[in-house]
């Protein structure tokens, strides 16, 4: 007898190694939750524990921690002016205000800071027997022939690097992490103005994988950190948007500035 089941993959059955419980206890990565991680454990070292699979060394956390702080917050950007218009709308619906501001995390917004770990993690492979140098100005010449944007450099504001960049370098060091992806980076600064033919500085979602890539995070987590970080900081904004609400002065500038450029109505034919 055939299953009337659709099978998409090899497993049909659910697995999962981050948590479980029972009627007394909850497990999460092997240790027990109310015994080994309330109270005795920080949130980014938790994270790191649910991400990873094991806890983060000191090191490690302490450049995680200082990402996050890094990328909380940065002011009413289009994430932020889209969560605080939400909540105008729906203000019962906390959740969708959060939501509305993540949603855009894209190659442009919050999720740059992936692209830029791939970018990164070419230039490591490429230099495998070679210069770091020629490595990096091979592989941002592949990427420009490929019509792809190089992720995590300029910024409209910060015209010189970002005031973040020379920070959260500065916590690496102090760690002691490898600072491998660091120097990456930094070669890809080096040869983006004879390929680009733009002298762009890096910025913060170059900084956070040049970081973390020497540390125990994985390349394919590093989207959700910007995203992580990015939910305290609209919850701070909501919080605010409630007793001190700018969302629909948002919406009421943007229609103000609004210019229409289509076709004006027909004229009525005379009778």
């Amino acid at each position: 007898m055939s299953s009337s089941i659709n099978k998409i993959g090899k497993s049909t059955v659910p697995r999962t190694a981050i948590s479980t419980s029972d009627e007394h206890s909850i497990t999460v990565r092997g240790e027990d939750l109310c015994r080994d991680l309330i109270g005795r454990i920080s949130f980014t070292d938790y994270f790191s524990l649910l991400v990873t699979g094991k806890r983060p060394s000191q090191a490690d956390a302490m450049v995680l921690d200082a990402t996050l702080v890094a990328i909380a917050e940065h002011g009413l950007v289009p994430s932020v002016q889209a969560s605080r218009m939400t909540y105008a709308a729906a203000p019962d619906a906390l959740q969708g205000a959060v939501a509305a501001g993540i949603l855009g995390c894209g190659s442009v917004i919050l999720g740059a800071s992936e692209t830029a770990g791939r970018l990164f993690t070419e230039v490591d492979e490429a230099a495998k027997g070679k210069d770091l140098a020629a490595a990096a100005r091979e592989v941002v010449r592949r990427w420009r022939e490929a019509k792809q944007p190089i992720p995590g450099y300029g910024h409209p504001l910060h015209k010189e690097r970002d005031p973040r960049v020379a920070r959260l370098f500065e916590v690496a060091k102090q760690a002691g992490s490898s600072l491998r992806f660091v120097e990456i980076a930094e070669a890809v600064e080096k040869v983006i103005p004879e390929i680009v033919g733009k002298d762009l500085r890096l910025n913060v979602s170059a900084a956070i994988p040049a970081v973390l890539l020497g540390t125990n995070f994985p390349l394919r987590a590093l989207r959700g950190v910007p995203i992580l970080a990015r939910c305290a900081g609209l919850i701070a904004h909501l919080t605010e948007e409630a007793v001190n609400p700018s969302g629909f002065a948002l919406s009421y500038q943007a229609t103000r500035e609004l210019v229409y450029e289509g076709e004006p109505p027909a004229k009525e034919a005379a009778k």
